[in-house]
């Protein structure tokens, strides 16, 4: 036996005397890994900047925290994404607030966030100064867009929220100076989707008829209590400052108490300091009872906020006695979240080789080829046998008359069945692949009217007119639309008669 350092090399893998480390799986090692990681960082706060944020389909966030030297992927749940105090943009400065796990299936670690904060007011005054530069530079802010306010307006709109003390406010001030006739758009005026919301009642109230069931607005206010920036935020966003610049009912701007200032005051016609002195504005000085109002709508709001401290900090010490559900099933969202997108290319792709494959075979297999390829042999045959001047023919000629005796019908007729069989299995394959197969079971494909597939409600409420195909024929639909409510998706809101 030769000696030397690859003496010890072998071939297959053997236990070895004193050996304590056995051979780990693949899925053990991650699994392992994962615990390790899980324990060691249960609880961390990261600060970066947001890079390639992506929104899935499923609502989970994908997206990196970055600095100068390193960079950390993250990953928001539904749950949690939609908990979120702002919308995150790519350049955004924030501290995540979460878990380090690892994804097996990509053999990486991530950070799974549960609260996403703006780094400090600094970072979002950056932001917000950027998004004002911005906007001022398409003429969204010029004073001379702005309308004079009517002197006293009959009919007075309100965009707010129908539970705060900032309604009120409005109500009993506009009923001691001069009363009117109000109508309250309610909406959301904090936390996720609010800035929509906000926008579409804004718009809303613009395309409203004169002469229609609910009469038309003579003066608008767009109101909210005061706060810090981030609650305040809803009004900085883009959608409700061109929805105010773009109303053609002139606008007051109630947001916040006299030192907050917000992009949609710039946006607005007139801004007011607080939604009382915003009711002030609307109509003439009838009374002065402005202190009292005021300490009532402090008092209300100050129990309000109480009760409401109060039930989170219950609804906490409960949820923190329940398992979180995202420790469970983070890596199959994940994982489904990827054959969701791979899905679709595969079939398409399968179905493009199974059309590329029956069209090469039925060029190849046509009978008329087969049958006259049949008749030159069998004539062949015949002058080979009855014409006794085979013998005087050349070499070259003689072959060719020994391979046409060699060409019996039945060895013709085998590839030819093959081949018919193999026709018939694609036809199958292709009339499965067929997109009118699924209608037999009860499906109907969706199409716009121009044409093209709707895959998505998103897509089926921009389209509009719509054409539904079923097994037996098609007909036409339409989707009817509806304002946004904050009382959730399942009931449309309309506006409220005061």
């Amino acid at each position: 036996m030769r000696s030397g350092p690859s003496s010890d090399a072998r071939l297959l893998a053997e236990p070895v005397p004193g050996d304590n480390a056995p051979a780990l799986s693949v899925s053990e090692l991650s699994g392992a890994l994962k615990r390790s990681v899980e324990d060691a960082f249960g609880h961390v706060r990261v600060r970066g900047e947001i890079s390639g944020f992506k929104r899935h389909s499923s609502g989970h966030c994908y997206l990196t925290l970055k600095d100068d030297r390193a960079c950390i992927d993250g990953v928001v749940w539904k749950g949690s994404a939609g908990a979120l105090g702002f919308r995150p943009e790519d350049g955004i400065e924030v501290i995540a607030t979460g878990r380090l796990t690892t994804y097996p299936g990509r053999s990486k670690y991530q950070i799974v966030i549960d609260r996403m904060e703006i780094a400090g007011a600094g970072a979002l005054m950056a932001l917000l100064d950027q998004r004002r530069r911005a906007l001022a530079a398409e003429g969204l802010f010029d004073a001379a867009a702005k309308r004079p306010l009517p002197y006293l307006p009959a009919v007075i709109g309100v965009v707010t929220s129908p539970t705060g003390a900032v309604i009120r406010d409005i109500l009993h001030r506009l009923a001691d100076r001069c009363p009117a006739h109000v109508i309250l758009w309610p909406v959301a005026v904090q936390g996720d989707g609010a800035a929509a919301q906000v926008a579409a009642a804004v718009r809303g109230f613009a395309a409203m008829a004169p002469d229609g069931l609910i009469p038309r607005p003579d003066l608008l206010i767009v109101a909210r209590g005061g706060g810090s920036i981030e609650d305040l935020w809803a009004f900085n966003e883009e959608a409700v400052v061109r929805a105010v610049a773009e109303c053609t009912i002139p606008t007051i701007s109630a947001v916040g108490h006299e030192t907050d200032t917000t992009l949609c005051d710039f946006a607005a016609d007139v801004r007011a300091p607080t939604p009382t002195a915003a009711a002030e504005m609307a109509v003439p000085v009838r009374a002065d009872l402005i202190s009292t109002l005021r300490d009532l709508g402090a008092r209300t709001h100050r129990c309000a906020s109480r009760y409401r401290d109060r039930a989170a900090e219950r609804l906490e010490a409960t949820a923190r006695r329940l398992p979180a559900p995202d420790r469970l099933l983070g890596p199959q969202r994940q994982r489904l979240d990827e054959l969701g997108e791979r899905l679709p290319r595969a079939l398409s792709r399968r179905l493009a080789l199974a059309r590329g494959e029956l069209a090469q075979a039925a060029g190849a297999l046509r009978p008329r080829l087969l049958l006259a390829r049949l008749e030159r042999g069998a004539a062949a045959l015949a002058a080979a046998r009855f014409r006794p001047a085979l013998a005087e023919r050349s070499l070259g000629e003689r072959r060719a008359a020994l391979a046409a005796v060699r060409l019996r019908p039945a060895l013709a007729e085998r590839p030819v069945a093959e081949a018919r069989a193999a026709l018939d299995r694609l036809w199958r394959l292709a009339g499965n692949l067929h997109p009118d197969r699924p209608l037999q079971r009860g499906y109907a494909r969706v199409e716009r009217r121009q044409g093209g597939v709707v895959a998505t409600a998103g897509a089926a409420r921009a389209a509009g007119a719509l054409t539904l195909h079923f097994a037996d024929g098609a007909i036409d639909a339409r989707v009817e639309r509806a304002p946004a409510s904050p009382y959730g998706k399942d009931k449309p809101q309309q506006p409220t008669l005061l």
